[in-house]
C-alpha cells in the first residue's frame, strides 16, 4: 500500500513531520495505535529518534522511504514513531530494553513489543537488508513462537521495572565530610584524559556537569590535578572542531579523541550547559579565550535557535543537502578567497588548513593549533591585533556561510532545555557583568510561565505552533526549579522563588516516592506506561533526581524548611556509594556533597543598592554560597537586616551572620575564607 501522506502529517514534532510522507503507515504513540495492536493481535514496532539525528535520517532514507520495506512493516506490525525529545519517558523504557538485550543503546532505536507494550526485542540502526530480515524473522517468531516471546517480554519488562530500584535500601542519612568529598577525586582521574581533555577514548562528549564538579572541587580543595583536568578540557574543546570556530556554539560530540571532527548536530541543551561551564571557569580565571567562547556561543543561540517569543528551539540538524557537516566545512580555495593575501600564512597555520583538507575529501574543519595568546607570542604578532583580525575574518566567513543552504531546524520549544538556557544567561551575566543577559534570562522565565504553565500550576513539556500539548516530566520541573532559584539569586525578584517553591511542592505530590526517598520521572497523574522509571545517573544532562536533590537543599535553606533539607540529604545517601565508583556519572550528586561537606554561606544583601552590589559581587565564583536580598524583608534570613538609607552585606552560616559590611571587597574576602 502506498501512502502519500500518513498520520504523522498532523504531528507537532518536527521529527515526526520528517516522516509524514513515508509509505510506512506510522502512528503517533497513543490509544489509537495501542488499541489497533490489541484488536488485530499484531506486534508493535516502536521507532524512536530525533530531528537532528544523522543515523535516523540514514535509516529513514534506506528503509522507511522504501515501498518494499514499508509493505513488510505495514502488513506485520503496528508502527509507532516517537520523538525521544518530546517523549523521553517512552524512550527510557525501550532504551532500557535495548541495553538489557544488546548491552548498547543509541538512536535510531527500534523496539518490538507485544500488543500490550512489553518489549521482546530492541536494537539500534539496521542497514536495509538486515532490517528486512529482522522484520521477517520477528513476524515468524510472533506467529510460531509466541509463548517464547511472551516469556522474553515478561523478563525484560521485569528488568526495566526493577532498574535502579533494585539497589535502594532503607538508608540512614549520612553526614558527608570533607574527607569523603576529597576521596571522590580518585574515581574521576581514572577516566580523565589529561592530554586532550574530556574522558579517555572516542567518541568524546563534553559532559559539562562533570567539569562543573571539577571546578567546584578545585575551588574547595585547591587540588591541582582537578584544575589541570578541567583547564585542559576547556582549552582543547575550545580549540577543536567540536566548537564552531566561525559561528560559535558546540556540536553534540566529537567522533575522534582529539575534538577535531564533530557530529555536526547542535543541541540547545549542550550549548546552554557549556555556556554555564565556561562562564564559571571565567569567574575563576578571566581568560579572554573563554570570554569569546561565551559571547560567540550566546550569539549563535540567539541567531540560530531563538524564537520570536523569547523561547529557544531545540536543535539544528547535522545534515544539509543530504550531507553531514556540509554547512560548516571549507575547501582550501573557499577560505583563501576570503582571507587577505598578507594574512593567509598565519591564518592557514592558526586554523590548521590543508590543501587536501583535514576531513573527508578536500574539506577542512577549522580548529586551532594553539590558544590565540600563545600563537600570537610564537608568531611575534600583537595579541590585540590578532584578536581583531580573527573577529573580522570570522564575520566574513559567517557572511559567506549564511548564503549556503541551512541545516534543518527543530523548532519545538522544550521547558527543560529552556531552563538550562536561563541558567546559561544568568551565569554569563554574572561572569561578564552583562545586564542584557540577565534581562534575556528573565524573558525566558516569563515566556515559560505564560505558555508552559497551566491554570493549576502544573507544567507542559513542549510548545509548538502556539500550543503546549505534552505533560511535563520530572526533568522539566527539576531544571526549571533550579533555573528559577539561580535567576532569583541574581535579580532578587521574589516571584521567581515563589514559582520555584510551587513547582517543588507539585513534585512532592505527584512524583515523590516515600519508600526510596527519590522522585519518579513521570507523574502519578499522567499516562501509566509499562514501567515507572527513576533517573539517577548524571549524563550529558544531569539526572532529574540529582537536580531535585540540589534544589530541595537550596529551597530548604532559603525558606528555613528542614524537611526539604532532609529529603535532599536522604536522596544523596541513596547514591553515595555510586559516587565513589562512577564519578563522572554522579557529577551533579557530587556537587551536592560539596555543599554538605563545606559550610554553605548565606549572603544577604539589603538596601536600595542591593541588586547592584550583589550583581557586582557575583562576578567571582563561589562554589558554596547562596544570595538573597533586595529592598524588602520578605524572607526569614532578611528579617531585621534592613536599615534606612543603607545598603548592607551580611555573610551568614547556618543563619548566624557576621557583622555587616558596606565594602564589597571585604564581603568577597569573607566569602573566600
Amino acid at each position: 500500500m502506498s501512502i502519500t501522506s500518513n498520520r504523522l502529517s498532523n504531528a507537532s514534532s518536527p521529527y515526526l513531520l520528517q516522516h509524514k510522507n513515508n509509505p510506512v503507515d506510522w502512528y503517533e504513540w497513543g490509544d489509537e495505535a495501542l488499541q489497533k495492536a490489541k484488536s488485530e493481535n499484531k506486534p508493535i514496532l516502536i521507532s524512536v529518534g530525533y530531528a537532528a539525528c544523522h543515523w535516523c535520517h540514514v535509516m529513514a532514507h534506506e528503509s522507511f522511504e522504501d515501498e518494499e520495506v514499508a509493505q513488510l512493516m505495514n502488513t506485520y506490525f503496528v508502527c509507532i514513531k516517537v520523538d525521544r525529545e518530546e517523549r523521553p519517558d517512552i524512550d527510557q523504557i525501550y532504551m532500557d530494553a535495548a541495553q538489557i538485550l544488546t548491552g548498547r543503546g543509541g538512536w535510531p532505536l527500534n523496539a518490538f513489543a507485544l500488543p500490550d507494550g512489553r518489549p521482546f526485542y530492541a536494537a539500534t540502526y539496521f542497514p536495509k537488508d538486515n532490517w528486512k530480515k529482522v522484520l521477517s524473522n520477528i513476524h515468524k517468531a510472533f506467529t510460531n513462537q509466541l509463548e517464547q516471546l511472551e516469556d522474553t517480554a515478561q523478563k525484560i519488562t521485569e528488568g526495566i521495572q526493577l532498574g535502579d530500584l533494585a539497589e535502594f535500601e532503607p538508608s540512614e542519612v549520612s553526614n558527608f565530610t570533607t574527607s569523603d568529598y576529597n576521596d571522590l577525586l580518585g574515581s574521576w582521574m581514572q577516566f580523565a584524559d589529561t592530554e586532550k581533555g574530556g574522558f579517555k577514548g572516542a567518541p568524546k562528549f563534553p559532559m559539562p556537569n562533570s567539569w562543573e564538579f571539577m571546578l567546584q572541587f578545585f575551588s574547595l580543595t585547591k587540588n591541582q590535578s582537578a584544575l589541570e583536568a578541567v583547564i585542559t578540557t576547556l582549552n582543547e574543546m575550545g580549540k577543536g572542531g567540536i566548537y564552531d570556530q566561525v559561528g560559535g556554539g558546540f556540536a553534540r560530540y566529537s567522533v575522534d579523541d582529539i575534538w577535531l571532527v564533530p557530529h555536526f548536530e547542535k543541541m540547545l541543551y549542550d550549548n546552554a550547559q557549556l555556556i554555564s561551564l565556561y562562564a564559571k571557569a571565567y569567574q575563576l580565571f578571566p581568560n579572554p579565550f573563554y570570554k569569546a567562547i561565551i559571547e560567540d556561543s550566546i550569539s549563535f543561540v540567539n541567531r540560530e535557535l531563538k524564537s520570536n517569543q523569547s523561547g529557544f528551539y531545540a536543535s539544528l540538524d547535522a545534515d544539509s543537502e543530504g550531507e553531514e557537516g556540509k554547512y560548516y566545512v571549507w575547501t582550501y580555495s573557499e577560505l583563501k578567497s576570503v582571507v587577505d593575501d598578507e594574512d593567509w600564512s598565519w591564518f592557514q597555520e592558526f586554523y590548521q588548513i590543508s590543501k587536501n583538507g583535514n576531513w573527508e575529501e578536500d574539506k577542512n574543519i577549522l580548529h586551532l593549533k594553539h590558544l590565540p595568546k600563545k600563537f600570537a607570542k610564537q608568531n611575534q604578532i600583537s595579541f590585540e591585533v590578532l584578536n581583531q583580525k580573527i573577529k573580522t575574518y570570522k564575520q566574513k566567513l559567517l557572511d559567506v556561510r549564511e548564503k549556503r543552504i541551512r541545516p534543518g531546524l527543530d523548532d519545538k520549544i522544550l521547558t527543560s532545555w529552556n531552563a538550562l538556557m536561563i541558567n546559561a544567561l544568568v551565569d554569563a551575566s554574572k561572569a561578564l557583568q552583562e545586564l542584557d543577559y540577565l534581562k534575556q534570562a528573565k524573558a525566558i522565565a516569563d515566556f515559560l510561565y505564560k505558555n508552559l504553565r497551566v491554570a493549576d500550576g502544573h507544567l507542559k513539556r513542549n510548545f509548538k505552533n502556539g500550543t503546549a500539548s505534552i505533560d511535563a516530566f520530572l526533568e522539566d520541573y527539576a531544571l526549571l526549579i533550579e533555573a528559577l532559584i539561580n535567576l532569583y539569586q541574581l535579580c532578587f525578584e521574589k516571584k521567581y522563588l515563589t514559582w520555584a517553591l510551587e513547582l517543588a511542592d507539585i513534585c512532592l505530590e505527584d512524583f515523590f516516592d516515600h519508600n526510596s526517598g527519590m522522585f519518579y520521572y513521570t507523574s502519578s497523574k499522567g499516562e501509566q506506561l509499562i514501567a515507572r522509571k527513576m533517573e539517577l545517573s548524571d549524563n550529558v544532562i544531569p539526572a532529574s533526581n540529582s537536580v531535585m536533590a540540589k534544589s530541595m537543599f537550596l529551597l530548604g535553606h532559603i525558606f528555613a524548611d528542614e524537611h526539604k533539607i532532609e529529603i535532599s540529604k536522604k536522596m544523596l545517601s541513596q547514591v553515595e556509594q555510586k559516587m565513589f565508583k562512577s564519578g563522572p556519572y554522579f557529577a551533579n550528586w557530587s556537587q551536592l556533597s560539596g555543599w554538605l561537606a563545606y559550610p554553605l554561606k548565606e549572603v544577604a544583601v539589603v538596601g536600595k543598592d542591593a541588586f547592584k552590589w550583589a550583581f557586582q559581587m557575583q562576578n567571582k565564583y563561589y562554589p558554596n554560597a547562596i544570595f538573597l536580598g533586595g529592598k524588602e524583608e520578605n524572607l526569614d534570613l532578611l528579617k531585621g537586616k534592613l536599615q534606612e538609607n543603607k545598603t548592607l552585606i551580611y555573610i551568614c552560616e547556618n543563619r548566624t551572620c557576621k557583622h555587616p559590611t558596606q565594602d564589597i571587597s571585604e564581603a568577597q574576602k569573607q566569602l573566600k575564607t
